[in-house]
């Protein structure tokens, strides 16, 4: 079987013109995505800026204060925000002003394409409009890794506070969160609520981590 290519019909002036419009917009393809990818990363930068000026206006500022398993979670957060945060300043970079090195002349004269100037262009402009998407990507992904985290921060449970137990001389203890001391008297905040242990007839006080319940 023989296959034989024949001439198209000529082309018109309408075609010639779409060709010269595809080949302008190819040509300048990379400085836009360049420009975009400036925008992006000054844009993205305000709002990472932002959420982190509001992180730090209330609320606690201290995971000491959280229980150990969810200042363990909030720390694993913040550092996964940090890694993102990190690959996606490099992305966007990169999409902005390219590798740090130059392009290689031989390679680009090993290339097979009829014109390797513009193939070399064409690979680094999908290579940077790859970098622009990966790295927008990460920067939401960071500043969702940031709300977790301070929101875990503000509303998680709070660590337990010191306890004291006092043994009075009638038998009978209390056991609880030490709420205020005045004229002998300490109000303890128990299970039951507050409670008010007259110092003069307690017997011993000992630190707790826990309170336990009587024995009858």
């Amino acid at each position: 079987m023989t296959l034989r290519v024949t001439g198209g019909p000529p082309a018109q002036p309408g075609d010639r013109q779409t060709v010269k419009a595809t080949r302008m917009l190819l040509a300048g393809e990379l400085t836009r995505i360049r420009a975009g990818a400036l925008a992006w990363r000054n844009g993205l930068g305000a709002l990472l800026a932002g959420l982190i000026g509001f992180g730090l206006i209330k609320g606690r500022s201290d995971v000491t204060q959280l229980r150990p398993g969810f200042a363990a979670v909030v720390g694993a957060l913040l550092l996964t925000a940090l890694i993102v945060g990190g690959a996606a300043a490099v992305l966007l970079m990169r999409a902005a002003y390219g590798r740090p090195y130059a392009v290689s002349l031989r390679k680009i004269q090993n290339t097979s394409t009829a014109d390797p100037v513009e193939a070399a262009r064409r690979a680094e402009t999908d290579a940077s409009e790859r970098a622009l998407h990966i790295g927008v990507v990460f920067s939401f992904a960071c500043m969702a890794l940031l709300t977790g985290a301070v929101g875990l921060t503000w509303y998680g449970p709070e660590k337990d506070k010191p306890r004291i137990e006092v043994h009075l001389s009638n038998g009978a203890r209390q056991c609880g969160e030490i709420v205020a001391l005045s004229a002998g008297q300490l109000t303890l905040k128990t299970a039951q609520g507050q409670v008010a242990v007259d110092l003069t007839q307690a017997d011993s006080m000992t630190p707790v981590d826990s309170c336990t319940p009587a024995r009858g």
